[in-house]
Protein backbone atom coordinates (compact mmCIF):
# COMPACT_ATOMS: atom_id res chain seq x y z
CA UNK A 1 0.00 0.00 0.00
CA UNK A 2 1.24 3.33 -0.87
CA UNK A 3 1.34 6.48 1.57
CA UNK A 4 -0.39 9.49 1.27
CA UNK A 5 2.87 11.20 1.12
CA UNK A 6 4.31 8.56 -1.10
CA UNK A 7 0.81 9.00 -3.34
CA UNK A 8 1.40 13.28 -3.33
CA UNK A 9 5.22 12.53 -4.28
CA UNK A 10 4.04 10.79 -7.23
CA UNK A 11 1.54 12.90 -8.63
CA UNK A 12 4.04 15.63 -8.57
CA UNK A 13 6.90 14.07 -10.36
CA UNK A 14 4.21 12.92 -12.67
CA UNK A 15 2.93 16.98 -13.02
CA UNK A 16 6.82 17.65 -13.57
CA UNK A 17 7.04 15.27 -16.25
CA UNK A 18 3.32 15.69 -18.02
CA UNK A 19 5.20 19.83 -18.17
CA UNK A 20 8.56 18.86 -19.68
CA UNK A 21 6.84 16.28 -21.87
CA UNK A 22 4.44 18.91 -23.23
CA UNK A 23 7.40 21.77 -23.44
CA UNK A 24 9.40 19.05 -25.30
CA UNK A 25 6.48 18.90 -27.71
CA UNK A 26 6.02 22.67 -28.56
CA UNK A 27 10.44 22.48 -29.30
CA UNK A 28 9.57 19.88 -31.39
CA UNK A 29 7.13 21.47 -33.27
CA UNK A 30 9.00 24.41 -33.76
CA UNK A 31 12.17 22.79 -34.62
CA UNK A 32 10.30 20.47 -37.41
CA UNK A 33 9.13 23.66 -39.16
CA UNK A 34 12.53 25.55 -39.38
CA UNK A 35 14.43 25.54 -42.93
CA UNK A 36 17.28 24.57 -41.46
CA UNK A 37 16.43 21.48 -39.19
CA UNK A 38 19.27 19.73 -37.00
CA UNK A 39 17.71 16.11 -37.52
CA UNK A 40 20.21 14.69 -34.81
CA UNK A 41 18.72 17.41 -32.02
CA UNK A 42 15.15 16.54 -33.48
CA UNK A 43 15.74 12.98 -33.30
CA UNK A 44 17.46 13.25 -29.46
CA UNK A 45 14.70 15.56 -28.66
CA UNK A 46 11.86 12.86 -29.51
CA UNK A 47 13.87 10.11 -27.72
CA UNK A 48 13.44 11.98 -24.39
CA UNK A 49 10.07 12.84 -24.84
CA UNK A 50 9.19 9.09 -25.52
CA UNK A 51 11.14 8.18 -22.29
CA UNK A 52 9.33 11.12 -20.57
CA UNK A 53 6.15 9.44 -21.93
CA UNK A 54 7.57 5.93 -20.26
CA UNK A 55 8.48 7.47 -17.17
CA UNK A 56 4.83 9.17 -16.56
CA UNK A 57 3.33 5.33 -17.90
CA UNK A 58 5.10 3.79 -14.76
CA UNK A 59 4.46 6.43 -11.84
CA UNK A 60 0.43 6.49 -12.95
CA UNK A 61 0.63 2.63 -12.96
CA UNK A 62 2.00 2.94 -9.33
CA UNK A 63 -0.39 5.06 -8.29
CA UNK A 64 -2.86 2.38 -9.67
CA UNK A 65 -4.03 0.05 -7.03
CA UNK A 66 -2.90 -3.81 -7.51
CA UNK A 67 -6.11 -5.73 -8.71
CA UNK A 68 -5.93 -9.13 -7.45
CA UNK A 69 -6.39 -11.97 -9.81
Amino acid sequence: MIHTADVETLKQKIHQLQIEHRDLDDVILRLSQSPAQDQIQLQRLKKRKLFLKDQIAMLERQLEPDIPA
